[in-house]
Formats: structure tokens, C-alpha cells, sequence
């Protein structure tokens, strides 16, 4: 079985399962910032001032763009800045709109399958806006998370295709949000490869449970017929503290982030070996320990997961 089928089987077993829980809450999307943003742009002939950016988008836009503006110091000033020196990157992001609505449906049935499937689940409001091009997302756990259409459409190795790319990456960033127990292992002063690793490799797993498909997709070509080698020596270097090698060492023009594929492939394991998947997907989302969770989890290098 390989992985497009494990997914589908793995969605339609949990749908039926899902039936019995009666009227569930729904993840709201929020665009209409994106839509308030080009407004200005357009009317401006791509070159909005500080003032404009400020007054008519950032202190108009939804409380999701507020809360991003408030957290990454986005301000009408940075817009206008960074318009100024990266005009290409706004130009780019307008072949996004047209994808959004599509993506919007498709990520909405995604999120609202985790509600069904874990129903301890945060269903909590996703923001799509325009930023200064940088952070591409962030979220929590009390408010959900916001994301700059522009930082997600520069980022072609997620995904040549668009609407795949934004429900892909957005479901993965919502699976963080779910993330509670393991928040103190990222917020740690020295967190290991392994820690983060799983962090990340847990988004992209059950990212792919409800969405059809991991974020990082380009790690499935980079790994092929290198998954012992890889994987031995992130065993030799899973407990050291320095994360360079392994996560959080992609940029907008180079893949990276290695560890992420890893620890995907540790929370499968962990997934196909359990018995009951509904209580192993609530286990690994709760997921604090993450020596422990490697131990139960029956990973070792080179392991196949294809379950042929």
C-alpha cells in the first residue's frame, strides 16, 4: 500500500467512525484581508504609502491581521518597505488569489476532519492576509493562526501547485496549534534535534491524515533510497542541542529541514503499530515526551512504512 492509499483508507475508516458524533463546530477562514490589501494596491497602482497601508489596511483588517500586525511587527511602514524592495514578491503572490477560494473550501474540510477525528480539538480561526513578506505563519493555542499569502506563495519547492501548496502548508501549521503538551518542548532553552524534530515531523503527519498530503513534499524525491543513511545519522545526533543540520534551516529559495521528514516517519511508525489509530492520533498530538514517544513507537533506521 503506498502513501496516497494509506491516507484515503485512513480518512474514509475515521469518517465512519466520525458519523456517531453528532453537529460539530466549524474553523472559521478568514481572506477578506487579502482582498482589502490588493483593493489598496490596486487603486494605488502598486505602490501604496505607509500612511495608506496603515490607516486603510492594517487598522480596517480582521482582528486575525491585527493580532499578526500586534505579534511580527507588521506595520504600514514594513508593507511599504518592503514593497519598495521586493515589488516582485506582491506581483508574484496575485497568481494566489485565484487558487485561494478553491484552497479555502478544501482546507476547511481538512480542519473540520481533525475536529472529527480528535474531538479535544482547538477549532480555532485561521487568518490568510498580506504581510511584510516574513514570518510566512505563526499560531497558538489560543487564537489559531495567521498567515502571509505573500511569504507562502514565494515558496515554490512547498508545492508547484498553489491551491495544494495552501492547504498543505496551512493544515500542517494548524496541527501545531493543537500542540499544547509539546509547547514546552519547543519553548525549551535548548531543545533537541529530536524534540523538534517530532514537533515538526507530528504537524506533517497528521497534516497528512486530513488534508491527503504533507507540507514538505519535496523530502519524498530527496530521501528515496537514502532513508538508512539519513536516518543513522540522525540517530548519532538526535540528542545534541545544536539544530542547524536537522530544522528550521530552509529559506524562501532553499529547501531544508531534514529533521521534519524524520520525524514524520517516527509518528507513522508510531501510528501504524498502535492498535486503536483513534487513541494513537490523540497520543500523538498530546505527544511531551518525546524519548518516550521514539521508544513506543517501534522506529529504528531505515524502517519501511509502506506496508506492502
Amino acid at each position: 500500500m503506498n502513501s496516497t492509499s494509506f491516507t484515503a483508507l485512513m480518512l474514509i475508516l475515521f469518517s465512519a467512525l466520525a458519523v456517531s458524533s453528532g453537529a460539530l463546530a466549524k474553523v472559521t477562514i478568514v481572506t477578506q484581508d487579502v482582498d482589502l490589501f490588493y483593493r489598496i494596491y490596486d487603486q494605488a497602482g502598486g505602490q501604496p504609502t505607509a500612511e495608506q497601508l496603515q490607516l486603510e489596511y492594517l487598522d480596517q483588517g480582521s482582528e486575525g491581521l491585527k493580532r499578526f500586525a500586534v505579534l511580527r511587527r507588521v506595520t504600514g511602514e514594513r508593507i511599504a518597505a518592503a514593497l519598495t524592495k521586493k515589488p516582485q514578491l506582491y506581483i508574484d503572490a496575485k497568481r494566489c488569489l485565484a487558487a485561494l477560494s478553491p484552497a479555502r473550501q478544501r482546507l476547511a474540510t481538512a480542519l473540520n476532519t481533525l475536529g472529527e477525528l480528535y474531538p479535544q480539538a482547538r477549532l480555532l480561526p485561521v487568518t490568510i492576509a498580506i504581510g511584510r513578506g516574513s514570518p510566512m505563519a505563526i499560531g497558538a493555542p489560543d487564537s489559531g493562526i495567521q498567515v502571509g499569502l505573500e511569504a507562502l506563495c514565494a515558496i515554490d519547492w512547498f508545492s508547484p501547485d498553489v491551491e495544494d501548496r495552501i492547504v498543505y502548508v496551512l493544515a500542517h501549521e494548524y496541527v501545531h496549534v493543537q500542540q499544547v503538551a509539546g509547547r514546552a518542548l519547543s519553548e525549551k532553552a535548548k531543545p533537541t534535534v529530536l524534540e523538534i524534530s517530532l514537533l515538526e515531523g507530528i504537524a506533517e503527519f497528521v497534516g497528512e491524515l486530513i488534508a491527503g498530503q504533507v507540507a514538505y513534499s519535496h523530502h519524498a524525491v530527496a530521501t528515496k533510497g537514502r532513508e538508512l543513511e539519513i536516518e543513522t545519522r540522525f540517530a548519532h545526533e538526535m540528542h545534541e542541542t545544536d539544530l542547524t543540520a536537522w530544522v528550521y534551516n530552509a529559506t524562501l529559495e532553499t529547501p531544508g529541514d531534514l529533521g521534519y521528514w524524520v520525524g514524520y516517519r517516527i509518528a507513522k511508525a508510531y501510528y501504524l503499530n498502535a492498535a486503536d489509530k483513534r487513541q494513537a492520533l490523540s497520543e500523538i498530538l498530546e505527544m511531551a515526551d518525546a524519548e518516550d514517544f521514539l521508544a513506543r513507537s517501534g522506529w529504528y533506521p531505515g524502517i519501511n512504512l509502506l506496508q506492502e
